[in-house]
């Protein structure tokens, strides 16, 4: 894929790896759209992206109809789609008689819901121009652990999603393909990013990734990607 001039829409762009993978494409000359839920989510990241080649839409990827709005201002925009990141998610963790059911149905509605909505609101465009479709899910989607029922729950069921999804889609030459990082610098869970962070896999890692996979031969397809730190933190 020649990246110039090619356009990405990223859920949940406006911080942490949905940001790291923006900064990634429009270095390569790629158009760019995020996503974020609020106005001022939305406004911080496009003044740390800076305005050439990427605008800022508010969207709650859990509503079909926001995110059918959201393909609708790309086109109107550039006539076109060409790469869509399903990145946006939340995590709520608890043990899972203490879970309570908003916080279940807000990773359901937001992890799981949304990424079908968001690929149900772009998939005519990326059948027109043989696009790419990418689901951020997490080594949460293979390994469970204690107080992860839900996000669990969400994250084996993205991949799930994904891989079929794959299956359905690449009879219209469209790559699907989803990534699983494990440990990752950001402000994910209220974690604070900083030094202490280092051992992490960093945003810019992810959005490396990413363009690896857009460079891709068109005839080889990394269907599920996990991605771990190299060295653990050992507390």
């Amino acid at each position: 894929m020649n990246l110039k001039n090619k356009v990405a829409y990223i859920t949940g762009g406006t911080k942490g790896i949905g940001l790291g993978v923006a900064k990634t494409l429009l270095e390569k000359g790629m158009k760019v759209a995020i996503s974020g839920r609020s106005e001022k989510s939305v406004a911080n990241a496009i003044e740390a992206l800076g305005k050439e080649n990427v605008i800022g839409l508010v969207s709650d990827v859990g509503e079909l109809k926001n995110e059918e709005e959201a393909i609708n201002r790309i086109l109107e925009k550039w006539g076109k789609l060409d790469v869509v990141l399903a990145n946006a998610g939340v995590g709520h963790f608890a043990p899972v008689d203490e879970l309570s059911s908003d916080k279940w149905n807000q990773m359901i509605n937001t992890n799981l819901n949304g990424v079908f909505y968001t690929l149900k609101a772009s998939v005519a465009a990326l059948k027109k121009s043989k696009g790419y479709y990418i689901t951020l899910a997490s080594l949460a989607g293979t390994n469970f652990f204690a107080t992860g029922a839900g996000y669990n729950a969400t994250k084996f069921g993205v991949v799930g999603f994904t891989q079929a999804a794959m299956l359905d889609l690449r009879k219209y030459d469209i790559k699907v393909s989803t990534i699983m990082p494990g440990s990752v610098s950001t402000h994910f869970n209220d974690n604070d990013p900083s030094d202490k962070d280092a051992w992490k896999i960093q945003p810019e890692d992810i959005g490396k990734l990413v363009l690896d996979l857009l460079l891709m031969h068109p005839r080889t397809l990394p269907s599920k990607i996990e991605v771990r730190p190299t060295r653990p933190d050992k507390k």
